[in-house]
């Protein structure tokens, strides 16, 4: 991890090692339907790691697509239904997230003395 400059991943403990990657690394997260309104404060937490420890947290995809809940959408039974499910992405978000990473990435690690 302390050789990683950008970091992409789903939410979850998997990120937790992050904080053995090199100040001004970048993360970006993705999140599954549902999470913005039902996780509670918990889905800054990735975020709040990067910022304690020097990182830049480059933003979240959240998917906008994925399994109904049959329940109440503010029914926290639901949140069982969108953590289990899969997380897609947009690619033209993706691409330009990345262009603007890499570049960055290019003129901060790569640039000549």
């Amino acid at each position: 991890m302390s050789l990683t400059d950008i970091l992409v991943s789903p939410h979850g403990a998997q990120l937790t090692n992050m904080f053995l990657m090199d100040r001004n690394s970048n993360v970006m997260e993705f999140f599954p339907k549902g999470w913005l309104k039902l996780a509670g404060v918990g889905q800054y937490v990735y975020h709040w790691i990067a910022s304690w420890s020097g990182m830049k947290h480059e933003g979240a995809w959240r998917d906008p697509n994925g399994d109904d809940c049959p329940y109440p959408e503010d029914d926290r039974r639901c949140m069982s239904i969108y953590k289990n499910g899969r997380i897609g992405y947009n690619d033209t978000f993706f691409e330009e997230w990345a262009r603007n990473i890499l570049v960055e990435v290019k003129n901060v690690r790569w640039k000549k003395p």
